[in-house]
């Protein structure tokens, strides 16, 4: 398995990017499967679909894997602390590491994702941040190398 963000690709870096990695079958785990800004509108969601189908990639939105509103905003107020944009963060802050663990990652039965995986290929964790270290994707990752020994890649753009 591979995760993957948004921030740093353009469409087609990003598409080729999964090609490379022979990615299968892409999970969103975005709460909101928009991103703001014209250099991103690629990875609307409806967008987004439309260009991994056209790419012979399945989709799949794991809306239950998403942060909250309350904890994106926790996470935004320690940006604010700290003076980092969304975009150029780099780590995610201990509360909020310690709520989404609790409050989602906990819960979730990641059992599903692990019986989705394609027999062949791989499969990809999708958010939007270019670092995984600054996503709840890398959370999600670490669970599963944890519980279930799926071997995790993080893409960045090239």
């Amino acid at each position: 398995m591979v995760t993957i963000g948004v921030y740093g690709f353009d469409g087609a870096s990003f598409l080729q990017r999964l090609r490379d990695a022979d990615v299968r079958l892409l999970f969103d785990v975005r709460q909101r499967r928009g991103v703001r800004g014209p250099e991103y509108a690629w990875a609307n969601s409806r967008r987004l679909q439309a260009a991994l189908a056209q790419a012979g990639i399945a989709y799949e939105h794991h809306p239950e894997l998403a942060p909250t509103t309350e904890l994106r905003r926790l996470q935004y107020a320690e940006d604010d602390r700290r003076g980092v944009g969304k975009r150029s963060r780099r780590e995610l802050a201990a509360e909020y590491t310690r709520r989404y663990t609790s409050e989602i990652l906990d819960r979730a039965d990641l059992a599903v994702i692990v019986s989705a995986l394609p027999s062949r290929g791989t499969a990809a964790l999708l958010c939007v941040e270019r670092d995984p270290e600054a996503c709840h994707r890398s959370l999600i990752a670490q669970r599963l190398t944890e519980q279930h020994q799926v071997t995790i890649e993080h893409l960045r753009p090239l």
